[in-house]
């Protein structure tokens, strides 16, 4: 006679109603969710700190909204934005930051190299434009009208990401100018072209998107220039898990989609 199959049948499902009752309550681990590994949302508090380059101020002001949305416990504090050069010499300097943004790899090497962070990640790309005022009173239409004498240039200064890549954009089209200033970041670039103060400036492509301020000429060259952006939560971070949910969360789906829809390329 053949043995009961019954008995091995209940088991099992009492085995699959206790497994399904576990999932059910086990938390997820997307930042992108608004959880956390060590539960919902809600039991992530605290606040963060964070550095990050001038170009950025836009995207990271949209995703910090929606972080604090996402974490209702954790405060943003004001974002420092400036030169990322500017940036990383404060935070060598014992400035207090839990995270830092970066413009270009090479900056960010120096925070790593102190021994300030580690193994940062990249988040997103971006190229230099020729930003004029509106109407281009100079006439401008490349890069090769910039060495003109008569034109005011404003660049960024040769150790800040936008200004170092401005002098290899230069370069390698053969073009040399003599700044009328040189910014410490871009967004003072940015300003002194908008204000007319400059016929023209070397600005990132982002910087202009949706300005009416401002015309963009697309000089040539410029995709060979690509700066990557590097972002890492810094080894002396006030609150280690709230300053590494932050990076989770600008490298995850919502923020890479802030920075497509402000003009960054992917990393």
């Amino acid at each position: 006679m053949p043995r009961s199959r019954s008995l091995p049948l209940l088991s099992a499902l009492a085995a699959c109603v206790l497994l399904l009752g576990g999932c059910a309550s086990s938390p997820t681990e997307d930042p992108q969710a608004g959880e956390t590994p060590g539960g919902g949302a809600d039991a992530l508090t605290g606040e963060v700190t964070i550095f990050a380059a001038a170009s950025l101020a836009v995207a990271f002001d949209e995703i910090a909204a929606q972080f604090e949305q996402a974490y209702p416990g954790v405060d943003v504090r004001p974002i420092s934005y400036d030169g990322s050069s500017t940036l990383a010499t404060q935070i060598v300097e014992g400035a207090p930051a839990d995270v830092f943004a970066s413009a270009d790899e090479e900056t960010m090497a120096s925070v790593v190299e102190a021994g300030l962070a580690a193994e940062p990640a990249l988040l997103a790309t971006n190229t230099l434009v020729i930003a004029v005022p509106a109407g281009n009173p100079a006439q401008i239409t490349g890069l090769a009208d910039l060495s003109d004498p008569a034109a005011r240039v404003v660049l960024c200064a040769p150790e800040v990401p936008c200004g170092a890549a401005s002098q290899i954009l230069l370069a390698d089209r053969g073009v040399r100018v003599i700044p009328a200033s040189s910014e410490q970041n871009v967004t003072a670039v940015l300003t002194k072209v908008a204000a007319g103060e400059a016929d023209a400036g070397l600005v990132y492509a982002t910087d202009v998107a949706g300005r009416e301020d401002v015309e963009v000429i697309i000089p040539e060259g410029a995709a060979d220039v690509v700066n990557r952006y590097p972002i890492v939560a810094l080894e002396d971070a006030a609150d280690p898990e709230v300053a590494a949910a932050f990076v989770a969360f600008v490298l995850g789906e919502g923020g890479r989609s802030v920075l497509a829809e402000d003009g960054f390329g992917s990393p």
